[in-house]
């Protein structure tokens, strides 16, 4: 097989600001690598290369060389660097994305699974991104009526206490106190304040925070995985983190739960190993779209839907974007469903 590979730059923009504790995002810049045979030109599977500021690590003033050069080693030899590849986890998301697909025939199918079949969905959580409160408030009561009976809100930027009347809010809601409320905070809190948010958020009757302090502090979040009242669950601090370092992470720090965005992991081979750890130490997890545009979202739905997931799953629906590729999945009552 004489594969060829190619690399297609896109920058999709946002319907309105993405905003998190990190700040607002107004453009996705990302590319679509894509694989053919000679012998079958046709047939071309496709994976995304997406770039979140601030938070990839291929967000870098050099990463369209650092691409040429990964792409030129494709060409010669089918295969990237290890140590590049370790540093580009989005693209070894996109090159193990798009490997399945044409094996696969092309056609966007990455697995035999129910879900692809279009015999199942996947449960999701309703996304509420970060807004002023009135908005916020809105939204969620917006979700809660198209069936979603889990959500999750952005916290961190707005004032606390504020941030606290809207669960309360929720909570008063018809139907609300039967809600799941999930909460990622992106890293927004202090080490030392940490606790005493956590504990006035527990009035709430919170699932899980993500991320509660920013990442790379294993001791303090060692602290506050074994005080908090609800679950913690590490999101940013799996970023760049080595495959032989992945046991010391999660014993140092003994999270409930991980969150799994295989395009800032690594790709879905190092997502199947930390699963693998995680459930050896009784380690609970969800997978993450990372703001992908259609093409990679519908990557991750496949994966995560082969593994038969028990937990709502914090996919994407690709409604984020004015522009975007051909959609390959509808939301159903608070599920994601091929199209």
């Amino acid at each position: 097989m004489a594969l060829n590979y190619s690399l297609e730059p896109h920058q999709l923009e946002y319907l309105r600001p993405a905003t998190t504790s990190r700040g607002a995002l107004n453009f996705r810049k990302l590319w679509i690598l894509k694989v053919w045979d000679s012998s079958n030109p046709e047939t071309i599977g496709q994976g995304e290369i997406g770039i979140i500021p601030n938070l990839s690590p291929e967000d870098r003033p050099d990463i369209e060389d650092i691409l040429e050069t990964a792409l030129q080693q494709l060409q010669s030899t089918h295969k990237v660097d290890p140590a590049l590849l370790q540093e580009l986890p989005a693209l070894a998301f996109a090159l193990e994305c798009a490997i399945l697909d044409l094996e696969m025939g092309g056609k966007g199918l990455l697995s035999p699974s129910a879900y692809a079949q279009k015999q199942e969905g996947i449960k999701i959580n309703g996304l509420v991104w970060m807004h002023d409160i009135p908005e916020m408030v809105a939204e969620a009561k917006t979700k809660i009526e198209q069936g979603f009976d889990c959500i999750k809100f952005k916290v961190g930027a707005l004032d606390f206490d504020s941030e606290c009347r809207m669960l309360e809010s929720i909570r008063k809601l018809p139907n609300g106190h039967s809600l799941e409320i999930r909460l990622d905070a992106n890293g927004a809190f202090s080490v030392e304040d940490a606790l005493l948010k956590l504990k006035e958020l527990h009035k709430f009757s919170i699932h899980s925070i993500e991320q509660p302090i920013k990442p790379n502090q294993w001791d303090a979040m060692q602290e506050i995985c074994a005080k908090s009242p609800f679950a913690i669950a590490l999101d940013e601090e799996l970023i760049g983190v080595k495959e032989s370092d992945i046991e010391r992470l999660l014993k140092s720090t003994k999270p409930q739960y991980i969150i799994l965005k295989p395009s800032l992991v690594g790709g879905l081979r190092a997502s199947d190993k930390w699963i693998e750890k995680a459930t050896k130490l009784s380690i609970g997890w969800w997978a993450t779209s990372a703001l992908e545009s259609n093409i990679g979202l519908n990557a991750i739905a496949q994966w995560v839907a082969a593994k038969n997931p028990s937990l709502p799953q914090g996919l994407g629906t690709g409604k984020l974007y004015k522009t975007n590729f051909e959609p390959e999945t509808e939301i159903r009552k608070g599920y994601l469903w091929l199209k």
